[in-house]
């Protein structure tokens, strides 16, 4: 279950701008560096027809899991599918124009699906991401 296309942060750049901009908050398996948008770039179509309605652009998700979590590209992949599964649950309750990068840490490979999704709960709303209440 792949997130939409609108929601993918899939730019060299806008990682970039996100690791230097963003608030970063931790939880042992993942930290989430999250940054509020300014001025959107219309890089899809679907993100031009909303910047020239006026509209709030959508929030990006993206993730970043290196070979020193797993050497094995199988249990990396298996992470990022259950990551990506939880953002697209957590979605409908975040706030837009958000560019969000998710960093997996070495000890998430021995965590669960549900695990994973009460730390990004936990981790989007001490970003403010999501209402907090």
């Amino acid at each position: 279950m792949a997130l939409p296309k609108v929601h993918r942060l899939r730019h060299r750049q806008d990682f970039g701008a996100v690791y230097r901009s963003g608030l970063r908050r931790s939880t042992p398996h993942l930290t989430l560096i999250a940054l509020k948008r300014r001025s959107p770039k219309a890089n899809c179509e679907g993100e031009a027809a909303l910047m020239q309605s006026g509209r709030v652009p959508f929030t990006q998700i993206g993730i970043s899991i290196s070979q020193k979590v797993s050497k094995r590209a199988v249990v990396r992949n298996r992470i990022k599918r259950r990551i990506r599964s939880a953002m697209q649950q957590l979605l409908p309750e975040m706030l837009q124009g958000w560019q969000i990068v998710i960093v997996v840490k070495p000890p998430a490979t021995q965590c669960d699906y549900g695990q994973l999704l009460q730390e990004l709960e936990q981790l989007l709303k001490k970003t403010e991401v999501v209402d907090g209440h």
